[in-house]
Formats: C-alpha cells, sequence, structure tokens
C-alpha cells in the first residue's frame, strides 16, 4: 500500500493569489503522485495564523485549488491567532495521521512530479527521515538553502547588507551556501535545510517533538534540521523541484528584524559553535 501524506501550510495575511498558485501546484502535485501509484491517501491542512476574518477566503483558495486532486481531504485550522510559524506547524503536526508529512510555506510552487519524486526517494532510502528540495527563485536563479554552520557576521551580511556590498565578503557567504557542491547531485546527510518545503516521515518529526515553539519566526527550520539530523538522516534530493518566491528580513520592516534578532540570539544559546567534524 502506498504511504499517505499531510500537507502543512501555515498563513499570515498571505498574497491570495500567490496562495492560489501553491495550493494549485500542490494538488497537481499530488493527482501526478496517486496516478504514478506512489501516494495513498492525502490530506492538505491550511493554519490560519490571522488575521481575522480570512478563514473563509483561504478554505474557498484550497477547495477551489483540491478540485484538480478529487479525494484529497481538507482541513482549516484557525480560531488559534498568530502563534508563530513554528507553533502553527505543530498544530497541524498534532492532527497529522499520514506517513508523511510535508511542511511548506505558501509562497512554494512545487513542481509536478515533486512529491512523487519524494516518495520514490523515501521509499528507495530507508534511513533517511526528511528531504530538502532543488530550489530556484521566479527568476529562474538557483537557491541555496541547504546551509553550512552559520556564523552571526554571515547572517547579518545575507539579511541586512545591500547584496552589492556583498564583495568582500564572498567568499565566507559562498562557504556558507556551500556552492562548491554539486547540487545537481543527491546530498546526504544534511544539517541545516530550509523549512519553505520539508518533506518528513511523520514519525520523525514527531521523534524530535516538531518545531521548537520559543521560535516565533525565523531560525525555527534550522533548529529543527539540525535536531532530526540527530535522529535520521536529512537529504537533499534534485529530483523534488520548487520554485520559492520569500524574501529577506530586511525587507519586511523592524519587526522582522526584531524576531530575526530574538531567533538568531536563541539559535546560538541553543546549539552554540559549529560542531567538530
Amino acid at each position: 500500500m502506498p504511504p499517505s501524506l499531510s500537507v502543512a501550510i501555515v498563513t499570515h495575511a498571505p498574497d491570495s493569489r500567490l496562495l492560489a498558485r501553491t495550493l494549485a501546484s500542490v494538488a497537481e502535485a499530488i493527482a501526478v503522485a496517486r496516478g504514478h501509484g506512489t501516494l495513498g491517501d492525502a490530506k492538505v491542512q491550511v493554519v490560519d495564523n490571522g488575521p481575522e476574518g480570512l478563514a473563509p477566503t483561504l478554505a474557498s483558495l484550497a477547495e477551489a485549488a483540491l478540485a484538480r486532486a478529487p479525494g484529497t481531504a481538507f482541513e482549516l485550522v484557525t480560531g488559534q491567532g498568530n502563534v508563530g510559524f513554528g507553533r502553527g506547524h505543530n498544530l497541524a503536526l498534532a492532527q497529522a495521521a499520514a506517513d508523511c508529512h510535508l511542511v511548506l510555506n505558501p509562497d512554494v510552487e512545487v513542481a509536478r512530479e515533486a512529491i512523487d519524486a519524494g516518495l520514490r526517494y523515501l521509499a528507495a532510502h530507508p534511513e533517511v527521515g526528511a528531504i530538502t528540495p532543488s530550489v530556484h527563485g521566479a527568476d529562474g536563479e538557483r537557491e541555496y538553502l541547504v546551509k553550512g554552520w552559520p556564523s552571526p557576521g554571515v547572517l547579518f551580511v545575507r539579511g541586512f547588507v545591500p547584496r552589492f556590498l556583498h564583495g568582500p565578503f564572498r567568499r565566507r557567504l559562498d562557504a556558507y551556501e556551500l556552492r562548491h557542491l554539486d547540487w545537481e547531485r543527491e546530498q546526504a546527510p544534511v544539517t541545516i535545510a530550509s523549512g519553505c518545503f520539508l518533506l518528513c516521515r511523520t514519525q520523525a518529526l514527531r521523534a524530535v517533538g516538531g518545531f521548537d515553539p520559543g521560535y516565533f519566526l525565523y531560525f525555527e527550520d534550522f533548529d529543527l534540521t539540525l535536531r532530526l539530523s540527530k535522529v535520521t538522516t536529512v537529504a537533499y534530493c534534485p529530483q523534488v523541484r520548487i520554485v520559492h518566491h520569500g524574501g529577506k528580513a530586511a525587507t519586511k520592516g523592524l519587526r522582522h528584524i526584531a524576531w530575526f534578532v530574538k531567533s538568531a540570539r536563541r539559535f546560538f544559546a541553543a546549539h552554540g559553535g559549529a560542531p567538530a567534524h
């Protein structure tokens, strides 16, 4: 029997057009995987972190998109207020009963074959508990979302220094983004990966307790994948492809910068310096 899948998307005042594209891409990828026999039951969960009054719109967008994948269950988790990214995903995880669980951003478009490819990879690699994909931006440029160990200086430059001033820091930035690796090939294990798309065995997520609720926003995915790496293998799978429309903290205002700094402090207090090799 093919594995079941739950897909969780946490939203807060999302761009409705982009969210509709995200949901439509997920529905199409579910339909493709079912057609190939790699996926059984599927459920999409949208966690509504506000603002108030958006629940009917979110439900309508999801139901319209899921018409592309008949038989896919839908659940809207709402009424909890803005509890943050990690806590929102933990609400979905608490109700997830599927074999696999996909943590997904509302600013991601999933390739048609992404879910099929990810489930095939998990079936062939029982030691792997989580998959991170090949990521490109809307402009087609590769995004390097598998990372080496971060330093406060590198994080500051990436988050708050304009790109045209990155020249003196290029060597350190490239090392942090692991640009020397061949990202057309599978890489395993990887230690730190983005939470914009993380396809996991549900059992592995539960083994580490899901996201740390102490992070409101930012670094919760770094923390999660580090903890997952202690109990399972996190792998980079280039045949799983997505388009990411995300942006940097510095472009989102002072509140986001404050969240970024607070979460960075929590991350380094919890994990310290780079692990010994």
